[in-house]
């Protein structure tokens, strides 16, 4: 950060009863107010150097209290720039008395010299033209003090919007984005880590997420129309602004219209390119676009674009709450449908489109396991969300069946009627040797899966493949005659055992290999069938 100091002089101001006075053997012959602070100062220093101080003073006193004053009632100047602070920096400047100016000051200074009319013509030298030297010598080669005093701009009363100053500051600020990172020499803000000593690529995003949304979405707009960074660093640059100036949207309590205008600003930025964000990211954006009221064409934009990367998302970035215990599962059905959309459109076929279906059906299926322990979630809406994937999304049924067997652990009042309606959507030749084996010992279940499992694992043992199609567990038990007649077969066979051999577990001789069925767990499910 740099500073420049003005003045040989100490400090002589001093406070007593709200009233700042100047240390000095001349009597006081000027009031100045600034809003409700009253200064008692000296003409001779002021007038030299501030021409509206000149021209109000030199207007008769019988004009209005806010253009001219007897010495006994202060001179009111209304709406100051930069305030008292701003005032006494000028009023220091005039009596040579030692100040400092820096980024975080300059703004004030310049608005109320401004206003002064502290220039050359007026006295030479004056305040304005060295705050001018400062700012081309100290402030727009350097980039914590360009972004420190862009920063400022918004926090002035009023807000500083001079374009001669703030459009300098941008070009400086997009000028040292753009430059090479092997060529950055100057300090930055990043408390990330860093894996080596070279400087990241990123490393301009933490400190343009202080500035004001206007200046902040004005400096993207200048880097996308330049060409020269790639849409990922744009869109890391949105997401670091994001997470400075949202809150967290699983813990907002007062949501105000400026987090609206945040949200709606960074959805409008984020680059067309597919990947130049995460679909987490897209997924957080969501949901504070939900929860802030964002207008339609947003939310619907955010759905289409985390639909197009849902197999980036993790479980929790698909969990929605609209309350406290209360979860959105509408928005996650719309998401999933954009996906498909668009995985209708492309090539299924291709290996890269296969892979992302797996990636969605895996996460999607822990986000039914999730919503499973819903107590209020229905039969019907879990049956609908579970078949919203198309039956080539999942080569394995294992998430399927840990899900499902939450909602039967969560929902035990459930008829049989409705334990086989979820429990059909369940392909037992999908499930792995481990969950097939636990599923085999699951109480839970009901008992045409339990046979349908039985004799898949029996199937599996004796090494037949007399069928290599997928069907569920009902069509296999009863959408075909053959199996149907296999499983009755078994269902007959599986009374209690009397001790002769061939009724009950059959005589089928004891496995302890790996993958082969338990013949304790055997023994269990024939007893429920009995």
């Amino acid at each position: 950060m740099k500073y420049m100091k003005l003045g040989t002089k100490p400090d002589t101001f001093y406070t007593e009863e709200a009233t700042r006075s100047v240390l000095s053997d001349v009597p006081s012959d000027l009031i100045i107010q600034i809003n409700n602070t009253k200064y008692l100062l000296h003409k001779f220093p002021l007038l030299l150097k501030c021409g509206l101080l000149q021209r109000l003073c030199s207007d008769s006193p019988s004009s209005s209290p806010a253009s001219g004053a007897s010495p006994s009632s202060p001179l009111i100047l209304p709406d100051f720039p930069g305030g008292e602070a701003a005032f006494e920096l000028c009023a220091k400047f005039c009596y040579n008395i030692s100040i400092t100016l820096s980024a975080h000051n300059f703004l004030p200074a310049l608005s109320a010299a401004s206003y002064l009319l502290m220039t050359d013509s007026i006295s030479r030298p004056n305040f304005l033209p060295k705050l001018h030297t400062f700012f081309l010598s100290f402030i727009l080669p350097n980039w914590k003090d360009s972004v420190v005093t862009l920063a400022s701009s918004s926090s002035t009363s009023p807000p500083f919007s001079d374009p001669t100053i703030i459009r300098p500051l941008i070009d400086s600020i997009v000028s040292k984005i753009l430059t090479p990172a092997s060529q950055v020499t100057w300090s930055f803000t990043y408390s990330r880590r860093i894996s080596n000593s070279s400087t990241p690529k990123d490393w301009w995003t933490e400190d343009i997420a202080e500035l004001d949304l206007n200046h902040f979405r004005t400096i993207v707009s200048c880097l996308k129309s330049s060409g020269g960074l790639p849409p990922a660093l744009i869109g890391e640059a949105l997401h670091v602004y994001s997470v400075k100036n949202l809150p967290d949207p699983n813990g907002m309590v007062e949501l105000r219209g400026k987090e609206r205008r945040v949200l709606e600003a960074v959805a409008s930025m984020i680059p067309i390119e597919d990947g130049a964000v995460s679909g987490g990211f897209l997924m957080r954006l969501l949901k504070i676009g939900i929860l802030v009221g964002a207008s339609t064409s947003v939310r619907a934009e955010l759905v289409r674009r985390a639909g197009r990367q849902l197999d980036e998302v993790s479980v929790g970035d698909l969990v929605f709450y609209v309350r406290e215990g209360v979860v959105d599962i509408g928005v996650v059905e719309a998401v999933v449908e954009s996906f498909l959309e668009g995985f209708r459109r492309r090539r299924a076929v291709e290996k890269d489109e296969r892979e992302r279906m797996r990636r969605v059906a895996k996460v999607f299926d822990e986000y039914l396991g999730f919503v499973a322990g819903d107590r209020e979630m229905t039969v019907e809406k879990f049956v609908e969300l579970s078949t919203l994937l198309p039956e080539v999304a999942r080569e394995e049924h294992d998430g399927l069946y840990r899900a499902i067997d939450t909602f039967l652990e969560e929902h035990q009042d459930l008829s049989k009627a409705d334990k086989k309606r979820l429990c059909q959507m369940i392909d037992c030749r999908k499930l792995s040797p481990e969950a097939r084996s636990q599923a085999i010992a699951n109480d839970r279940l009901p008992l045409r899966t339990l046979v349908q499992l039985l004799f898949v694992e029996q199937e599996r043992m004796a090494g037949t493949r007399e069928f290599r199609g997928s069907p569920t567990a009902h069509q296999t038990v009863e959408g075909e005659d053959h199996r149907r007649r296999r499983a009755e077969e078994m269902t007959e066979r599986g009374r209690p055992s009397t001790g002769k051999k061939g009724e009950g577990s059959g005589s089928k001789p004891e496995h302890k290999g790996r993958g082969e069925v338990d013949v304790e767990k055997k023994k269990k499910v024939e007893k429920r069938l009995g």
